[in-house]
């Protein structure tokens, strides 16, 4: 049994270490949560200790892939959050192994504790009968937790932006060097970017409230775009000027089938699939409105971190990027 102050909350978050996971591991803290973040590698969670006190936010060793070390991770929880996911595979980390199964011994293991909330992160799209592998697992997932755990909270995020995102970053970095920008099948995809601050309230609602219980959100910010006018965006806010160049699918897929063969893949067969189809909130879907949060629109947040690959750096000019100085 953990020893624990009057009225202490514990919560216990699988994948704390990720994007999603720093920004939810941090909202527990403020609020005064003892945070248990489960990992396979508690030495790359220690930059998180210091969003709490001394002893607040400690990192314990769990694989996912493991039923005691899971069990014992959950033991005592009030929360357990389970934000475990892959976007390609390699070696043992698959999606079965990561989206389904592990997100079913997550679940198991909570409610054989008594763990009284749990959220699950899944994704929009998540679907069974989706072409793309990571949709159909992300589908399988969520069956599985729902089996398990009846009552918990599943939310599936449309596109995560924010400081530390691999999207609009990517991108940005690449215009620094590159004369074009690629538009698989013409750019003509939808997304509904969701920023990471409201992703991380959409997890301490789905514990807090109780009109959430058993239910799914989907999450998106206030406006779709599509991916040709993301990076006219994302261009317009660092103040470069670069040509969108059409890729067309047959073209991407030979890319694709090349770039999956890296260590880090930046586009696989997979990933391509899943662009086939528009990643927005489904009509009649519950969304962030559901969970009392008003979406934050992507043009107030990007400035404040896609600045460092302005031409010059994050200070050079003192005007917004392109709209009073020249690009390059």
């Amino acid at each position: 049994m953990t020893l624990r102050l009057p009225n202490e909350k514990i919560a216990t978050v699988f994948g704390g270490t990720g994007f999603i996971g720093r920004y939810v591991v941090h909202a527990m803290a403020r609020r005064g949560w003892r945070v248990r973040v489960a990992t396979r590698d508690p030495g790359a969670a220690l930059f998180l200790k210091p969003y709490g006190m001394v002893g607040q936010v400690t990192p314990e060793f769990a694989n996912t892939r493991d039923d005691a070390t899971v069990a014992a991770v959950v033991a005592d929880s009030d929360y357990v959050v389970n934000l475990v996911g892959i976007l390609y595979e390699k070696g043992r980390r698959t999606f079965q192994a990561l989206h389904v199964d592990g997100a079913r011994r997550v679940a198991e293991a909570a409610a054989r504790a008594g763990v009284p909330r749990l959220v699950h992160i899944s994704a929009i799209g998540a679907d069974p009968a989706a072409e793309a592998a990571y949709a159909r697992s992300k589908a399988e997932g969520e069956q599985a937790v729902r089996q398990a755990f009846p009552d918990a909270v599943i939310l599936r995020p449309s596109i995560v932006f924010g400081a530390e995102d691999d999207f609009f970053n990517r991108f940005a970095a690449m215009s620094r060097i590159s004369p074009a920008l690629p538009l698989i099948g013409g750019g003509t995809t939808r997304f509904q970017p969701v920023y990471v601050g409201d992703v991380a309230d959409a997890v301490l609602a789905g514990l807090d409230r109780p009109d959430a219980r058993g239910r799914t959100f989907e999450l998106g910010g206030p406006q779709v775009y599509t991916f040709a006018e993301l990076m006219k965006l994302m261009l317009r806010v660092i103040g470069r000027n670069r040509r969108l160049a059409t890729v067309p699918w047959g073209m991407a897929r030979f890319q694709a089938k090349l770039l999956g063969l890296l260590p880090v893949p930046p586009l696989t067969l997979d990933q391509l699939a899943m662009l086939k189809t528009d990643n927005v909130v489904a009509d009649g879907a519950a969304t962030l409105s559901d969970l009392g949060i008003a979406p934050t629109q992507a043009e107030i947040v990007l400035p404040t971190y896609l600045q460092r690959y302005r031409v010059g750096g994050r200070f050079a000019g003192r005007h917004a990027p392109g709209l009073h100085r020249r690009a390059d």
